[in-house]
């Protein structure tokens, strides 16, 4: 596929499993609704999609429903801290039918700015396809600074960064300092509407799999001049974020999918457990203040209390 410069609204899309395996036939569910909706791209198996829980064949077999069912772009999520590995992953990947990789920065280990800048170079040189890079130091243990991203940026297949550095100024810093074409996606749903409104590109938001159309609504109207209503909108949508991360993601999210009829089971892979009693319980409100008008509930809706089979 020919490189692009991702913006708008991505989704990191979880990876459904039932009875300890991939359970297909939600997948397949999940990526026929998000492909009839406003969604830019998809995310693969990447830590929404609870990526290091997959086995390679499980990887495979995501991308390949995921690219039968829908005509976006789609990225697979890699993360890893042995620069070598990596690129024999993404050699592995070279006939998939993918758009490139977002890649995380190595955790643990905490290399040097030097040793990220030769990491990423390295990865760049293995691939003709995209790469973004996923800046994530809070789950990592390294920040990659913007130095390094500028230095980085050169690289025509490394064309942008989901940014989830929490650092405001370091994020402003680089939406000013950035060169054309760079991509900056924020990775924080909770400043989604402060990211757009400084600049960045879009979002890779895994709070999008819920009012997936009222979150690209938003960027829309910014686009459009429309600064009120973008911002009355997000006043409506800014307790999402907090509720649907209450907990360790995707626990809440596949809570709501499998209650509103996405997915079969909420299941999730150990270490990740699912939500609690009382989260569920503030999930189920949720669930029933945002049905349509008139209270009907939509097709596949679960009650509230039912136990996965």
């Amino acid at each position: 596929m020919p490189l692009l410069n991702p913006t708008g609204l991505w989704l990191p899309l979880i990876t459904p499993f039932r009875d300890g395996v991939l359970d297909e036939t939600s997948l397949r569910r999940l990526v026929r609704h998000y492909a009839a909706g406003p969604v830019d791209g998809l995310i693969l198996a990447a830590t929404t999609g609870e990526g290091m829980t997959l086995d390679a064949g499980e990887t495979e077999r995501v991308v390949a429903i995921a690219a039968e069912e829908s005509m976006q772009p789609l990225i697979l999520g890699l993360s890893g801290s042995d620069t070598r590995k990596l690129v024999k992953e993404i050699a592995h990947t070279a006939d998939w039918p993918i758009a490139g990789t977002l890649i995380a920065c190595p955790y643990y280990v905490r290399p040097s700015q030097d040793g990220l800048i030769r990491h990423f170079s390295a990865l760049a040189d293995a691939t003709d396809r995209l790469i973004l890079i996923y800046n994530i130091p809070y789950r990592t243990g390294v920040n990659l600074g913007n130095e390094a991203m500028l230095r980085l940026a050169e690289r025509p297949n490394i064309v942008g960064v989901k940014d989830c550095c929490a650092d405001a100024r370091q994020s402003f810093e680089l939406l000013r300092d950035r060169p054309a074409g760079f991509s900056v996606l924020t990775g924080e749903d909770a400043l989604f509407y402060t990211a757009l409104t400084q600049g960045a590109d879009g979002g890779i938001l895994a709070s999008a799999h819920v009012e997936t159309e009222a979150f690209a609504a938003i960027r829309n109207r910014l686009l459009t001049g429309d600064q009120p209503g973008a911002l009355a909108a997000w006043r409506d949508l800014s307790e999402l974020p907090p509720l649907l991360f209450a907990e360790p993601s995707p626990a809440p999210i596949k809570h709501w999918l499998w209650r509103t009829g996405l997915i079969d089971s909420p299941e999730l892979r150990l270490p990740m457990t699912g939500v609690s009693d009382a989260v569920a319980a503030r999930l189920d409100r949720e669930i029933d203040r945002r049905r349509p008008a008139g209270g009907v509930a939509r097709a596949g809706d679960r009650q509230p209390g039912l136990v996965p089979a």
